[in-house]
């Protein structure tokens, strides 16, 4: 009975992840073609395969194709840490900007606009890591000190109390020095503008590292949902699945922040989203999401170089924009977990 029951959740699943990876090439694609200055599929194709040299192909290869990397990479990233975070914490408005990790981030980059003469991407991206690092470590600490170790409702408590004093901590810097505002104000809207190759580089190995770590922890994902008494029941390491979890998802929300600014509603939406479609098991759950984040963010950037031309509406607008209507229509139907 028990194998009856199985092959149709097992085919829908496989339907559903067939989709995503359809969804996901048209994003590509779209991101590819689509902009202030629209061009045919042919010279994309003409340009990826062939070499062409059109200005056509010069655009694509230059700025588009860069630009639509970083969007897969980060939109993966975040989508990865917000169902990871859901999963360790149990809480399902767990996110990275909730917990203060991607503040952690902000900070780093306020810091080096501020105080090391830092005003390059490429820079950044170091100095946002080593915020969200810390920032990750910090809430920890917090939540890990006194009775019963690091809670579900205590990481949540002390996600919120570090996020709000790196908040001040950002304005306090951004009110002294008034130079480094309008640099910050840019990065902090979160946005794929201006992305290029040496960001992919840089970025790369680091998501790699955190893909593994999140997908190591995926059956334990599994047994915390059920409880801790009874994750510990299964032989899980409670403790062991929480660190590495956090380890990776910090990873993934330091390369996500790091390339794009700190893009909201992603990592907070796409979870849902990915267990409405293929059930709770992160085996299925994590891989959705993986190719989810990346659709939504690319669709969200596309939209916002075509909405108001020749400006551009920057990706972490549009990503709201674009998720809030999915999130409350999972709502009203009862998707959502409790």
């Amino acid at each position: 009975m028990g194998q009856i029951s199985a092959a149709p959740a097992a085919r829908r699943r496989i339907v559903w992840t067939a989709a995503a990876l359809v969804a996901l090439v048209l994003a590509v694609l779209l991101s590819l073609a689509v902009g202030a200055r629209a061009i045919a599929p042919s010279a994309v194709l003409d340009a990826l395969v062939h070499g062409g040299h059109s200005d056509d192909a010069e655009v694509i290869r230059g700025l588009r194709l860069p630009r639509t990397l970083v969007g897969l990479m980060v939109g993966a990233a975040l989508a990865l840490a917000g169902t990871v975070l859901q999963g360790i914490t149990r809480n399902p408005i767990a996110d990275p900007g909730i917990l203060g990790i991607s503040q952690g981030a902000s900070v780093g980059v306020v810091l080096a606009i501020a105080f090391a003469g830092i005003h390059t991407l490429t820079g950044y991206v170091w100095f946002a890591f080593a915020g969200a690092a810390l920032a990750s470590v910090a809430v920890y600490a917090v939540a890990s000190s006194g009775r019963g170790g690091a809670t579900p409702v205590k990481l949540a408590l002390g996600g919120a109390a570090i996020n709000a004093l790196l908040v001040s901590v950002t304005t306090a810097v951004l009110t002294t020095k008034a130079s480094a505002m309008d640099e910050f104000r840019f990065w902090q809207v979160g946005s794929l503008s201006g992305r290029d190759t040496h960001i992919v580089g840089q970025i790369w190995p680091f998501l790699v590292v955190g893909v593994l770590l999140v997908l190591s922890v995926a059956r334990g994902l599994d047994a915390l949902a059920l409880g801790e008494d009874v994750a510990k029941g299964l032989g899980q390491r409670v403790a062991t699945v929480r660190i590495v979890g956090g380890l990776g998802a910090t990873v993934l929300t330091g390369v996500g922040v790091a390339a794009a600014g700190p893009i909201a509603f992603i990592g907070l939406a796409v979870p849902h989203i990915a267990r409405a479609v293929v059930g709770s098991d992160h085996r299925w759950v994590l891989p959705m999401a993986a190719l989810i984040g990346p659709v939504m963010l690319l669709v969200s950037d596309t939209v916002g170089r075509v909405v108001f031309p020749p400006s551009e509406v920057p990706a972490g607008v549009m990503t709201a924009l674009i998720g809030v209507p999915f999130l409350v229509t999972l709502v009203r139907r009862k998707a959502v977990p409790a």
